[in-house]
């Protein structure tokens, strides 16, 4: 099918494309300099500095779907623009719509109270927080979020968390406030899908302890605030669980299809930008006397590389489709689809312009070894891709039984 935008969409976008020409590409650098300098424990002031910019642009929480808070961009609407916001590492979070902050912040707006939404959603709204997500634990396989072994549970007139998290996106940065916690607090309800819950956990409540940031291939801060986070009888008034004992598996699903189609949607940018590095590459250096561009291999990697953007970026504008007018339940397959499929096909395209580019592609002067571990650890977060496939399989199948 044909797949068009408002009026809205294409002027949004217009205006983000001059923002990146004019704000963002120049200060790439910069970014990653400060990254590297100050560490994942620090605020990076050049983010600080062009979040005004943004906002008083009106390029402010565009991921929000159509709701009090937000724009009331469709997913359709939102998926051209978040393509270009994930061109560049430094862009989202300028935006404020950046992971984990965007995930939260639907959990918080779909399912928190107006004492919840008062506390930490309006702070995170106008960027003046960060907030993290932490569900993912060390010591069992998260892939399968029934496994969990942390714990949330009552005491009076509040709930005791306890656990060990880590890939807590966010947890490192000094304006990280609140972080969602996900826990079991009934392990013998025979429905493994109602055992968990979620809870909102200041970051400074006693007993939580950010241990360490975990570096993805060796960046720290940039990609990913990686960090494990100790919970170590965290007491939490009650008033702060999510929705209800027993729902943190159904908040997970609401807050994980969204998340995962815009890091597809940021990841086809992504791959999009190192293609374009790719061709400029090649069209400026010679080897065995002739231009690297007129060299077979390298046209033909340029040709598949096109091939496999356009063919995610059409399966991702299905799935947003999907997602607006059936539901993100019944858009389940389409999700999962393009979570699989988009992550690999960047990694292919980055792999090939690291290649083409030579060895200068693997020091991230031009920001192909982090485009690289961004593109890799997608392949992980938010469930990797054998559980994906797993779901995919089983829905076809189940046309046949």
């Amino acid at each position: 099918m044909m797949f068009t935008f408002s009026p809205r969409s294409n002027d949004l976008r217009e205006r983000l494309l001059a923002f990146m020409d004019e704000h963002i590409y120049p200060n790439e650098a910069r970014y990653f300099q400060e990254a590297e300098e100050l560490g994942p424990w620090k605020v990076y002031p050049v983010v600080e500095a062009l979040k005004p910019k943004a906002r008083e642009l009106g390029l402010w929480n565009l991921f929000l779907p159509p709701s009090p808070h937000g724009p009331g961009l469709s997913n359709l609407d939102y998926a051209p623009l978040c393509e270009v916001m994930g061109r560049s590492h430094l862009a989202p979070e300028v935006f404020n719509c950046s992971a984990p902050d965007t995930g939260n912040m639907e959990v918080l707006e779909r399912y928190g109270t107006a004492q919840q939404q008062k506390a930490w959603l309006q702070p995170l709204l106008d960027g003046e927080i960060r907030s993290c997500f932490a569900m993912t634990e060390p010591q069992v396989a998260s892939s399968d979020a029934t496994n969990i072994e942390s714990t949330i549970v009552r005491d009076g007139d509040a709930y005791v968390v306890n656990g060990r998290k880590w890939y807590t996106t966010n947890a490192t940065d000094p304006r990280c406030r609140i972080a969602i916690f996900m826990g079991k607090s009934d392990p013998a309800n025979p429905d493994r899908h109602r055992q968990q819950s979620m809870i909102l956990v200041p970051m400074d409540a006693p007993g939580v302890r950010v241990i360490r940031p975990l570096p993805v291939f060796g960046f720290y801060g940039v990609p990913d605030r990686a960090s494990e986070v100790e919970f170590d009888n965290v007491r939490v008034p009650a008033d702060h669980l999510l929705l209800g004992e027993g729902r943190g598996f159904e908040i997970a699903q609401g807050r994980l299809g969204p998340g995962r189609i815009h890091h597809c949607m940021r990841l086809i940018g992504l791959a999009e930008r190192m293609l374009e590095i790719m061709c400029r590459r090649t069209l400026s250096r010679k080897a065995f006397g002739k231009l690297i561009a007129d060299q077979g291999v390298t046209i033909e990697r340029i040709a598949e590389s096109r091939i496999a953007i356009d063919q995610a970026r059409l399966l991702t504008f299905n799935a947003a489709h999907r997602m607006d007018t059936v539901g993100n339940k019944v858009a389940k397959a389409e999700i999962a689809m393009i979570k699989v499929a988009a992550p690999n096909m960047a990694c292919k395209v980055i792999d090939w312009a690291i290649q083409a580019y030579g060895g200068g592609g693997t020091n991230n002067d031009v920001g192909l070894a982090a485009a690289y571990a961004t593109a890799r650890l997608l392949r992980l977060a938010d469930g990797p891709d054998e559980v994906h496939r797993q779901q995919i399989g089983k829905l076809e199948l189940a046309k046949y039984r």
